[in-house]
């Protein structure tokens, strides 16, 4: 509705009214528990196992970190993005980095994430002789 006068009321119809026509419906899709923003230039992010089954998995994170992979920080997360929505664990060893579900988003830089896979598709290709 807009109004002409303070006293007269013009009404107009929806079908008068601008609609994105070629606008298609989106099938509904649960949300992510998992959603993570996109890595800045340069770097690959993942989530890491940091517990299963209630129980911590060391062995994991330790592999991991001496991989090269280093834990996010909600603070390095709110510098880069700003304020944002993503989960932080309050408590606990990881306290302040960000997760969720027993599970730590960590970075690396893309030099060190492509030499890694190369080794690994190398390594795949010398087993099967």
């Amino acid at each position: 509705m807009s109004k002409k006068s303070s006293s007269e009321v013009i009404k107009t119809s929806r079908a008068s009214q601008e609609r994105d026509k070629d606008k298609r419906n989106q099938p509904w899709t649960p949300p992510s528990s998992l959603d993570a923003p996109a890595a800045p230039q340069g770097y690959v992010q993942r989530w890491i196992r940091t517990e299963s089954m209630g129980f911590m998995d060391s062995a994991n994170v330790s592999k991991r970190l001496r991989e090269g992979w280093e834990f996010l920080k909600a603070e390095t997360l709110l510098s880069e993005l700003g304020k944002n929505e993503y989960p932080t664990i309050h408590e606990g060893k990881y306290a302040g980095l960000i997760g969720v579900g027993g599970l730590v988003l960590a970075r690396i830089p893309e030099e060190i994430a492509r030499s890694r896979a190369d080794y690994f598709n190398i390594s795949r290709f010398n087993d099967r002789g």
